[in-house]
């Protein structure tokens, strides 16, 4: 059992998003990563994590609605984006309109061994990770997966084959839109694109 032991030495890293994870010490960081400063034992990161993660929701969720909470207290109606403002906001915003065009290479941002167990605990929560790496720096984007547009009829999760199909909606620099994608689970790679939501 000794053996079997993990006496890897991980750190505690955190995305754009403030969401943490651990990754082994002496590997570089994945894409979008940062260090926070805290490395050691896995149980001892783990516990690290439990302590400074009190709110599990993404910064740009927490954000939004914090804003709503004031514009609700000063008595200003909730926003709510118009077609106009999507379309300013994307005129503005090179990474949305390049994100858009069909067919991204994709792939899940994913930290476990185990890649497939991760994606398929992830699909049960109905939030995932989506890496487009052709983006300067790698753009990893949390989506929250709509649970009737999720398709696994031709996955299997157990031999690791077939794919998966899912769509969920996020806010990227202040453009709602939605993802659409699809992974492959042999390689965890696939194809995806954004959608504007209209308000």
């Amino acid at each position: 059992m000794e053996e079997d032991e993990d006496t890897t030495i991980y750190k505690v890293v955190i995305n754009h998003e403030e969401q943490y994870s651990i990754w082994p010490d002496d590997r570089e960081n994945p894409l979008g990563w940062s260090d926070v400063g805290k490395s050691g034992p896995k149980a001892e990161c783990l516990s690290y994590i439990k302590e400074v993660w009190t709110d599990m929701r993404p910064l740009s969720l927490r954000k939004h609605m914090e804003e709503q909470e004031r514009r609700a207290a000063e008595g200003i109606a909730p926003y709510i984006p118009t077609e106009g403002d999507v379309e300013d906001a994307v005129e503005e915003n090179d990474l949305v309109e390049r994100l858009c065009e069909k067919h991204q290479p994709i792939c899940a941002g994913l930290r476990a061994e185990d890649k497939v167990k991760e994606l398929k605990d992830c699909l049960d929560r109905g939030y995932v990770h989506i890496l487009f790496p052709e983006t300067r720096g790698g753009t990893e984007l949390g989506v929250r997966l709509d649970p009737d547009a999720l398709d696994v009829k031709d996955a299997d999760f157990e031999n690791a084959s077939g794919s998966v199909r899912l769509k969920g909606r996020l806010t990227l620099d202040d453009v709602p839109v939605r993802c659409i994608a699809e992974i492959d689970l042999a390689t965890m790679t696939g194809k995806g694109h954004l959608e504007i939501v209209e308000a």
